[in-house]
């Protein structure tokens, strides 16, 4: 059977038929993507219709936001709130025009938001004191401490309730700068490519708003609101000094003056929107140069706690085991 076997394997014409198999099947396996098409052309067509999918999505997404938001706006506030807001006259003892700006900021428009906003500045202190007579002096904290201890902790925690609301609303209005800053750039971009095709102004937020909206859903927002007031506002130049307001950012400011300048005097938008955009992407790099250069400083500390002593670890260990092992130190 051994040998049967082996004179099949030696046998020429045996030899012929397999290397001709396998120049058949290198050769199919080698014209088989020439018949499949353009790899290319499928992973960007795979691409596209993935960004398509992704800015269904965001569309759908956006449009369920500015419903809530207009229904927000439309429903009644609560009562209870209301009420205690009007009688107190809470918004003049806690409220001014900078409280109303840093809301706008934060992304919380109209009355209902500074309703609930100082009606929580008010209820919170009262809470936070109760909270912590019921911790202090029920429950039995902090028993080795004098009385007039104990009710500076609680007078502390009321003011950290007062102050909540507060922290809350900039805690929120810096996040949303940074989402608007980080995308500004290339929504401008877009806005100057938008121009310069021949688009409107208001066609250009809208086409921008859309294509924005997968980066920053906060600036796509600002570009909505801007296109809608730019429709129905008696002076254009409300619009964009809204827009500017809302966003409480140098740079928006900026390229709302110069739109300003361009509707007041005919200017060409293009060559402004140009211009800001360099100035922006500029501003971008060097914010991120400057962290750049802020990395040695703060990973020195680092590196002395935790990476030197590793290193000398690794470096002095070997030679510590042979010292040992030798007995070079007498006991």
């Amino acid at each position: 059977m051994v040998d049967q076997i082996v004179r099949s394997v030696t046998d020429p014409s045996f030899m012929i038929a397999l290397v001709v198999a396998v120049a058949v099947f290198v050769t199919v396996f080698t014209a088989l993507p020439a018949f499949g098409g353009d790899p290319l052309k499928a992973r960007m067509k795979s691409v596209a219709l993935e960004r398509e999918e992704l800015r269904a999505r965001q569309r759908v997404r956006l449009a369920a936001e500015a419903d809530r938001r207009r229904k927000g706006l439309r429903e009644e506030q609560s009562t209870g709130m209301r009420n205690i807001v009007e009688r107190l006259d809470l918004k003049r003892a806690l409220a001014d025009e900078n409280t109303v700006a840093k809301l706008r900021v934060a992304g919380f428009r109209g009355q209902n938001p500074l309703t609930k906003f100082l009606f929580f500045r008010l209820v919170l202190p009262f809470a936070g004191f109760a909270i912590g007579v019921l911790y202090i002096f029920v429950l039995g904290a902090l028993p080795d401490q004098p009385l007039f201890i104990k009710l500076f902790v609680c007078i502390l925690l009321a003011y950290a309730g007062f102050y909540a609301p507060v922290l809350y609303v900039t805690n929120r209005a810096s996040k949303r700068k940074d989402s608007i800053q980080k995308a500004w750039p290339d929504a401008l971009d877009l806005l100057l490519i938008c121009v310069e095709s021949g688009m409107s102004v208001e066609a250009a937020f809208r086409r921008v708003a859309d294509e924005i909206g997968t980066q920053s859903v906060d600036l796509a927002e600002e570009f909505v609101l801007t296109n809608a007031e730019l429709s129905f506002l008696q002076e254009r130049k409300q619009a964009y000094e809204n827009l500017a307001a809302r966003t409480g950012l140098e740079t928006v400011k900026s390229v709302s003056q110069a739109l300003i300048q361009a509707e007041r005097y005919g200017t060409p938008v293009a060559h402004a929107l140009r211009v800001l955009s360099a100035e922006s992407r500029d501003m971008r790099m060097n914010a991120a140069e400057k962290k750049a250069a802020a990395l040695p400083p703060k990973l020195t500390v680092p590196m002395i706690l935790f990476f030197l002593p590793v290193l000398f670890a690794v470096i002095l260990g070997p030679a510590g085991i042979q010292v040992s092992q030798q007995n070079i130190f007498p006991n």
